[in-house]
C-alpha cells in the first residue's frame, strides 16, 4: 500500500519590511485579501423598490468596481462599504412588437464608513437600458456601467485615501482594542483586527505586524494544549487503527512551533510504535517540521484573520443615514 504522508511545513520569517505585490483579482476568501483595503458591497433593503434581480444586478456591478479598482471585495463584513442608490430620470414605453420598457437611470455611488456612518465619496453615472419589462430594462442599463470608467477611478481613489487616513490616524488605539481582545483570550479577533489594517498603511501595517506576533503564539499555544488534550483522550479510550488516523489528523493540525509541540511529537511516536505494532507497517500519518526554510507567518496571521471574518454574520445593518440626499 502506498505510504501516504500528511506533511506540516512551517517558514521562519526573517522580516517584516518585505510586502508581495498583491493582484487585484485576489480571492476575497484568501489569505492575501486581508492586507489590502476591503469593501463590502451593500445594497440595503429600502433602494428604491428596485427589482431583485436589478438589485442582484446591482450588487455584482459593485463587486466588479471593486475588483477593478484594486480593492479587496471582502468576503467579510468589512466597516467600509460600497453603496449604490437608483433614481428613475425618465421611463418610456415603445410601441414596438412586443412592447418595450425604456428606462434612464441616474445610479449614485457612495463609499463610505458603515460602522461610524461617515460618507467619504459620491458619484452619480447616469445610464440608459431597454428590456421587455422594466426588469430587464434595469438590467440592461446596469449592464453598461464601467467598472473601469474614469469618473469610476476618481470616486474610488478618493475614497481609498480618507480610508487610509482612517488606519494611519487610528493606529494607536486599533492596536490597544486588539490588545485588550488578548487580554480575554479572544485571540481569533484580535488577529482579525490587525490583519485588516491595510499595507498601504505603511507604518501603521509595520505596527500591526510587530504587535500579531505575541498574541499568534499564545493563539497557537493554547490551540496546542486543547488538540493536544483531545488527541490523548481518543487515544487512553481505544487503541486501534481508525483511531490512530482519527489522532494523527488532529496531531497533523498541530503548529510546531507551539510550546507543547515536545508531547505532540511523543504521542505520534508512541501512536507510530502502536500501529507498526498492529499492522507490522509505518503508520500514515507524520509530523514534518523543516526549520531551515522560512515560514510565512504574514500568510499565517491572514489565515487566523480569514478564518475569523468568515465565520462572522452574513448580515449587517450598516449606517448609511443621509447618504443619499
Amino acid at each position: 500500500m502506498k505510504k501516504i504522508i500528511n506533511t506540516i511545513r512551517f517558514f521562519f520569517l526573517i522580516g517584516f519590511g518585505f510586502v508581495t505585490t498583491l493582484s487585484a483579482q485576489e480571492s476575497s476568501t484568501s489569505a492575501a485579501a486581508l492586507g489590502r483595503i476591503a469593501l463590502t458591497p451593500y445594497i440595503p433593503a429600502q433602494v428604491e423598490n428596485m427589482p431583485e434581480a436589478a438589485v442582484n444586478s446591482l450588487t455584482n456591478k459593485l463587486d466588479q468596481i471593486i475588483i477593478a479598482n484594486g480593492i479587496s471585495s471582502a468576503g467579510f463584513n468589512s466597516r467600509f462599504i460600497i453603496t449604490a442608490n437608483i433614481n428613475i430620470a425618465t421611463k418610456d414605453l415603445l410601441a414596438t412588437a412586443p412592447p418595450m420598457t425604456a428606462l434612464t437611470l441616474d445610479v449614485n455611488l457612495y463609499i463610505g464608513d458603515g460602522f461610524d456612518g461617515k460618507k467619504y465619496a459620491s458619484q452619480t453615472i447616469t445610464v440608459k437600458g431597454v428590456g421587455t419589462n422594466e426588469t430587464k430594462a434595469y438590467m440592461e442599463a446596469i449592464k453598461t456601467i464601467r467598472a473601469n470608467d474614469a469618473s469610476i477611478q476618481s470616486f474610488v481613489s478618493n475614497a481609498k485615501v480618507k480610508i487610509i487616513d482612517y488606519y494611519n490616524s487610528r493606529c494607536a488605539q486599533i492596536i490597544k482594542e486588539a490588545q485588550g481582545l488578548d487580554s480575554q483570550f479572544k485571540y481569533d479577533e484580535a488577529i482579525f483586527k490587525l490583519t485588516s489594517i491595510p499595507e498601504e498603511c505603511i507604518e501603521c501595517y509595520n505596527k500591526s505586524m510587530v504587535a500579531i506576533g505575541p498574541i499568534f503564539k499564545k493563539k497557537i499555544d493554547r490551540d496546542c494544549k486543547l488538540r493536544l488534550t483531545e488527541a490523548n483522550n481518543l487515544w487512553n479510550a481505544n487503541q486501534d487503527l481508525a483511531t490512530a488516523n482519527a489522532v494523527g489528523e488532529i496531531l497533523s493540525s498541530i503548529d510546531p512551533q507551539s510550546s507543547c509541540f515536545g508531547e505532540v511529537k511523543a504521542l505520534s511516536n508512541k501512536v507510530g510504535k502502536r500501529v507498526l505494532d498492529l499492522d507490522k507497517r509505518e503508520w500514515n500519518y507524520k509530523l514534518e517540521t523543516e526549520v531551515n526554510l522560512k515560514r510565512d507567518l504574514i500568510k499565517a496571521y491572514r489565515d487566523v484573520g480569514v478564518a475569523y471574518g468568515k465565520g462572522q454574520p452574513k448580515s449587517v445593518a450598516y449606517n448609511i443615514v443621509g447618504w443619499y440626499r
